[in-house]
Parts: structure tokens; C-alpha cells; sequence
């Protein structure tokens, strides 16, 4: 985390400072913090920052404005990681992100419990991983178990493909399955075999296998 830029965008000053203190003390170096939409940009463009969190409303319309300037930003800077924090469940907004490309990540401020997790998952999306709130991920996968091409799965594949949806490492899939991370590689591996994902990067591999299950749904 020590080498980690950050650009905040979040129009709760409270949040946005207390964010900002967590990440200092974590490490990161916080070179921006922005209001609104607007700002953010401008701050994007002048720090060109390793990662940006912003929030999917922000003013002056509390709509859409967050999510109008991560699309800009993934245009400009197409490497950026982007976390969107946000207190709505968005799915579409959720695929259109993952869709865009890797190093990209949705959390529900609500269900930001751990702060280690919070941190881990940033580094996954810097990493170029993609990371999706757990309760997003547990409502897709429970309703949409039996739907293709995840049929072609098995239950333990599922699972691990739920947890790499959440953002873990091949480590921390391990630790909350309880089997040895070789064990958990192979199942990986054979996750990318059966989706028919082409043979590229890693970890672009592995967002496009994320953004297959969440189309699934």
C-alpha cells in the first residue's frame, strides 16, 4: 500500500476525511480529495493517481454524476483502478464497470465491515483484479446457480468464483475455504478452461471470468 496514489470523490465531508486518514495511516498517499464530480476530473487529470474512489451520486444531481466521470476516467486512463463506494446496489452499474475493463471494483458503504478487508480490496483492483460486494455477489450466484454457462461448473468451481468475484487472492480464497492455495489454483485454472476464456493475461482472465458470472444472473 505504501506506493499506492489515491484520488477521493465523495461529497460527505465526514467520510471523505475519515477515508482519507484510514488510507494515510495504511500507507497510501492520498493526492486528492474532490466534492464533486467536477473536481474529480480535474484532479484525475492534474495527479494522475494509481487509483480512484468515488461514489455513483454525487452533486450537483445526486444521479449519476460519479459513474458519468469513472466512464471518462476508464476512456483517459484506461490502466486507473476505479472503486466505486456507494450506498446503492447497482447491478447494471456493477457490469458496466467490470465490462470496461480490469482494475476496476463496486463496495456498499453499509457493508464495509473490516478495515483490512477494505484495504485488501484495494490492492486487488491496483493489482488490475475486479472486486464486488459479497451481498451483490451471494444474491447472483444463489439465484442464478443453475443458468449458463456457469452450469458447466462445479459446486467448489462456483464457490471460488463467487470468492475471486469478491476480489480475493488465490490466499485468501484458500483461508476461507480451508484447502491449500495449489488446490485452489487448480481450480482456477480449470474455471478459465471451462468458461472458454481466451489465453491472455491473468489477470484480465480472471475480471473476464467475473464479468461472465455476473451476466449469468
Amino acid at each position: 500500500m505504501a506506493d499506492l496514489r489515491i484520488v477521493l470523490a465523495e461529497d460527505d465531508v465526514l467520510l471523505r476525511e475519515g477515508l482519507a486518514s484510514l488510507l494515510e495511516r495504511a500507507g497510501c498517499a492520498v493526492v486528492g480529495q474532490a466534492g464533486d464530480a467536477v473536481q474529480l476530473l480535474d484532479m484525475v487529470r492534474r495527479a494522475t493517481p494509481d487509483l480512484v474512489v468515488l461514489d455513483i451520486r454525487m452533486p450537483p444531481g445526486q444521479a449519476t454524476e460519479g459513474l458519468d466521470a469513472a466512464r471518462t476516467i476508464r476512456q483517459e486512463f484506461p490502466d486507473m483502478g476505479i472503486l466505486v463506494l456507494s450506498a446503492y446496489a447497482e447491478v447494471e452499474c456493477v457490469l458496466e464497470l467490470l465490462d470496461s475493463g480490469h482494475s476496476i471494483g463496486y463496495l456498499l458503504k453499509s457493508r464495509v465491515n473490516d478495515v483490512q478487508d477494505f484495504l485488501e480490496a484495494l490492492q486487488q483492483i491496483a493489482r488490475g483484479g475486479a472486486v464486488v460486494d459479497p451481498s451483490l455477489v451471494h444474491e447472483l450466484v444463489s439465484a442464478h446457480r443453475k443458468e449458463e454457462p456457469l452450469a458447466v461448473l462445479s459446486t467448489r468451481e462456483r464457490e471460488v468464483l463467487e470468492l475471486m468475484a469478491e476480489g480475493r487472492s488465490n490466499a485468501g480464497i484458500a483461508r476461507r475455504l480451508w484447502v491449500s492455495e495449489g488446490t485452489v489454483e487448480k481450480h482456477v485454472r480449470n474455471i478459465l478452461a471451462k468458461l472458454n476464456l481466451p489465453e491472455t493475461d491473468d489477470d484480465h482472465r480472471r475480471v473476464r471470468a467475473v464479468v461472465t458470472f455476473l451476466e449469468s444472473r
